[in-house]
């Protein structure tokens, strides 16, 4: 019976996930973290029908899902264009020193930064990469001149500002190590 699968009684999720590395999750565990991925305000419910369960099963599921660390919280997604600030800028930063206290040093200092959205240490022709979000280029270019150039250890930098976002999704839904059902 190789190959063969279940016919189980559920709605399909629009997305299509690949199964994770990890060997914890169930197909039932993997269809809720598809939805709630796409509704985090999806009721217990609604959610159960969709991935097959009872409301009580599958709201035991989700408390575990959170306590084991897969589902870290639940957020509002803001408007950044309602909010006056649609301008985004990539910023490769350069170190004077990689040694690991000044990594921690700069790793400390970037968080207190409201501006920079994403931090991502890099191996490659640069140390890190950051996702910087204000509401035009003058406004970026006084954070970039009087915050970013000022963090401990920055030897320079480079922008690349974003014309438009393409693509841009906060949770991992398709592709090596996704989750699917």
């Amino acid at each position: 019976m190789t190959g063969i699968r279940p016919k189980l009684h559920r709605l399909e999720c629009p997305i299509p996930i690949k199964p994770p590395l990890v060997g914890h999750l169930d197909q039932f565990d993997r269809a809720i973290l598809k939805w709630l991925a796409l509704d985090g305000r999806l009721p217990v419910t609604e959610l159960a029908t969709k991935v097959g369960l009872s409301k009580t099963p599958c709201q035991v599921r989700v408390k575990r899902l959170q306590a084991d660390g897969y589902i870290l919280g639940f957020r509002a997604m803001l408007n950044p264009g309602k909010l006056g600030l649609e301008h985004i800028a990539f910023v490769e930063v350069r170190l004077t020193s990689t040694t690991e206290s000044a990594l921690k040093a700069f790793n400390t200092a970037v968080q207190r930064v409201p501006e920079i959205e994403q931090c991502h240490m890099i191996a490659g022709a640069f140390d890190y990469l950051l996702k910087v979000r204000t509401s035009d280029i003058r406004s970026y270019r006084e954070v970039l001149g009087e915050v970013i150039s000022a963090l401990p250890h920055v030897a320079g930098t480079s922008t690349h500002v974003s014309m438009e976002a393409v693509k841009d999704r906060a949770v991992l839904i398709g592709g090596e190590g996704a989750i699917d059902g």
